[in-house]
């Protein structure tokens, strides 16, 4: 499966996206696997998976869907949309 680039996607400018997700807790309950081996798993560096994980970076769909996959879960139990609110 070839790398993805970990500046695919567009990053919010404050550094913080609207997407949430469970990426950590989905991760320990399946053998604690670690960043590495959930981002060779998708194609991606494990940077990648940090960032997303972390809220820094919103994947592109293709990932989110490999990310539901590896987990067996639907794409709504890993990450939620979080509608901004207005000032």
């Amino acid at each position: 499966m070839p790398r993805l680039s970990r500046t695919t996607g567009a990053e919010s400018e404050l550094g913080k996206t609207n997407v949430s997700n469970h990426i950590r807790e989905l991760r320990f309950e399946h053998a604690e696997m670690t960043q590495h081996q959930l981002s060779e798993r998708i194609g991606v560096a494990r940077q990648t998976v940090n960032a997303i994980e972390l809220g820094k970076y919103s994947p592109s769909l293709e990932v989110a869907f490999r990310i539901a996959e590896v987990f067996g879960v639907p794409l709504d139990q890993v990450f939620q949309y979080n509608t901004p609110k207005e000032p």
